[in-house]
């Protein structure tokens, strides 16, 4: 359930310090002091070390937690004992005093606006749109068609809606959710913690986990969709097959199908929220149409399919097999993982962990901590491990490591693997990589990959695949593995964008052949040719190390409705990125990414395109997408 506000202390004492003891401390104090007004609380001596965000507890020994833990249960008691009165918000300064106190470092007047956004401390949507249509030009019709119902699409409704502007969700599926829907394979979880991976104006105090698992986050969007009343605008069991320019009358037109047949619907301005990940890629292997017996992508489990008792071959070892695996593994009578190269692991001990009923009863009876819990995350999570992926100019190598952090990072990540492996120096030679830490996708692990690794009828097989036969898989060195089930674990279409979809601009230009295999974007949002069109985790807004994908789409569809409010409030009919405006966004991106080690490692990776250039990934902090996507400056646009 969606956070509604909190609820007054009752509870004495001894429950309170009880529950004060799985509180996460670093923002503790600080929550404190905004609700009760009191600065005291907030010791020098028991600032955050900015320098120790990534280790265990975040650098607090248990001597100053413990201190923190103690003063906050006094201030907690005086709070219950006085009626638990918040006193009012507190001005611009003494918020800038408690923002720095929480993050232990010099706060930059640049960033603050982005930190109060993100913070929300009041509980206000401060990203809601500051217009309405119906101040602007209530008269003119004017339909924004948007294309899927996942994450960003309803994100985007909910936007447009505020804004009073009509729009039609058109949805393939038969529900909301996107990949929350579509990946019900067993074990599937978010991998970036909850109180950041949920939108900033709907936040959960209620968290059953800190990364919580599909059918929890699908409830999530499916709450949203159903809070924010935007069922009535979706069409769903609908497919867009293509959509074309009308350059006469200014509009879309968008072919569907439906169960009833095919029709057209017409926009003003029409958005993909389709995503990266939405289209399963099946591996190239000889003879895969031979096998005999079932035989299913991660992304369309089959369910039907028991696989008790059963020899089971996967093929591929990325996120989604390191969550699946393990589980069909306790009742899979054996179970062999085909590895074309392996994953570098970051250990989260609370991976998979519940969050603890104390730390719930902070978040909804101290106003403002979970607000404060979150900002704190997304401080943490703004930089990140971005500097370790850096290049350093002058290193003589980048096969292994890219620069000194890089280095460090990837002997902190090799120490992890070596203490997990180090009764089976035989796993440890085929689970440690050989090329530089986040050259690929970083996977979480709290041990439970690893530890089914070890298990002696599971097996791990690296030395490539020669073909699959009707019996089973026959690797590189000759020998089949006999195997009654194949589960391809083989990622997504992630770089052919918009696929299968046909999208035609101005002059006939398909937005396919234009990009000729190297999908771009101006901001990741807009193509020059294609007016009124705008993309939601388009080209290069991909974050590797870094923050949530959802402040990502919050900003790109910020942009996309300075855009419409753009359009409205000049009567435009479109609005269209300039090429030379895009060109050089794009080599500042392929500039970045040329910096990093996903843009100058060989090994193979899903954030490539056939051509070696990074098409998924964004190379800046994110600070720079905020700045760039919260208005649209008229100058980058032809508008007509």
């Amino acid at each position: 359930m969606i956070s509604r506000g909190t609820q007054p202390i009752t509870e004495d004492d001894q429950t309170i310090a009880a529950m004060l003891e799985v509180a996460e401390v670093p923002t503790l104090l600080a929550s404190l002091a905004y609700v009760t007004g009191d600065l005291s609380l907030l010791r020098e001596e028991l600032k955050q070390d900015p320098t120790k965000l990534a280790e265990p507890d975040a650098g607090f020994d248990p001597e100053r937690s413990a201190a923190i833990r103690a003063i906050a249960l006094q201030a907690l008691i005086r709070y219950r004992d006085g009626g638990c009165q918040p006193v009012p918000p507190p001005d611009d300064d003494t918020l800038h005093t408690i923002m720095e106190f929480a993050v232990g470092s010099e706060v930059p007047l640049s960033h603050r606006p982005l930190l109060e956004e993100e913070l929300s401390v009041t509980g206000d949507d401060m990203r809601a749109p500051d217009w309405s249509k119906d101040d602007i030009d209530p008269e003119r019709p004017f339909l924004v068609a948007i294309i899927g119902a996942g994450m960003s699409g309803l994100l985007a409704a909910h936007r447009l809606q505020q804004a009073g502007v009509p729009y039609l969700i058109i949805e393939k599926n038969g529900d909301v959710g996107g990949t929350w829907l579509q990946n019900t394979y067993p074990g599937c979880r978010v991998d970036i913690t909850n109180h950041v991976y949920s939108y900033s104006f709907a936040q959960r105090t209620d968290w059953p986990f800190h990364f919580s698992t599909q059918d929890v986050l699908l409830d999530y969007f499916r709450d949203c969709a159903d809070r924010f009343g935007l069922r009535e605008n979706i069409r769903f069991g609908t497919e867009v097959l293509s959509c074309d320019w009308d350059e006469a009358s200014s509009t879309w037109n968008l072919h569907v199908r439906d169960a009833s047949g095919e029709f057209i619907v017409k926009a003003n301005a029409m958005i993909s929220a389709v995503g990266q990940l939405n289209r399963p890629q099946k591996p190239d292997i000889d003879g895969l149409d031979d096998f005999a017996g079932p035989a299913f992508h991660s992304a369309e489990w089959r369910h039907d399919v028991d696989l008790t008792g059963k020899r089971v071959a996967v093929i591929g070892n990325g996120a989604s097999a390191v969550q699946f695996v393990p589980v069909i593994a306790r009742s899979a009578a054996e179970v062999t993982i085909f590895q074309r190269t392996p994953n570098w692991l970051f250990p989260v001990p609370n991976y998979m962990e519940p969050v603890a009923p104390g730390l719930t009863w902070l978040f909804n009876h101290i106003p403002s901590y979970a607000q404060w819990h979150r900002f704190w995350l997304f401080w943490k999570g703004t930089e990140g491990v971005l500097p370790a992926c850096r290049v350093d100019p002058g290193w003589p190598s980048t096969e292994h490591s890219t620069g000194v952090l890089n280095e460090e990072l990837r002997n902190l990540l090799t120490m992890y693997l070596q203490y997990e492996f180090m009764d089976h120096p035989e796993l440890a030679a085929q689970a440690i990589p050989q090329y530089p830490p986040a050259s690929k996708r970083i996977v979480l692990d709290n041990g439970t990959w690893t530890g089914t690794l070890k298990q002696d009828h599971v097996h791990l097989v690296s030395t490539g695949i020669a073909e699959v036969t009707p019996t089973g898989v026959r690797s590189a060195d000759g020998v089949l593995h006999e195997v009654d089930v194949i589960i391809y674990a083989t990622g997504f279409q992630a770089s052919q964008f918009l696929t299968p979809m046909r999208v035609t601009g101005r002059d006939g230009v398909e937005l396919h052949d234009q990009w000729s295999g190297d999908a771009r974007a101006y901001l990741g949002v807009m193509v020059p040719n294609f007016p009124n069109f705008f993309m939601l985790y388009g080209p290069n807004t991909n974050i590797v190390v870094n923050g949530s994908i959802i402040y990502f789409s919050e900003c790109e569809v910020n942009l996309m409705i300075g855009c419409i409010k753009l359009l409205l409030q000049d009567s435009l009919q479109s609005l269209d990125c300039r090429k030379d405006v895009h060109d050089a966004y794009n080599e500042w991106i392929d500039a970045g990414n040329l910096q990093m080690a996903w843009g100058v490692a060989t090994v193979n990776t899903w954030y490539q395109s056939k051509s070696g250039r990074v098409a998924q990934n964004w190379p800046y902090g994110l600070l720079e997408f905020w700045e760039q996507t919260r208005a649209p400056k008229a100058d980058d646009y032809v508008l007509v």
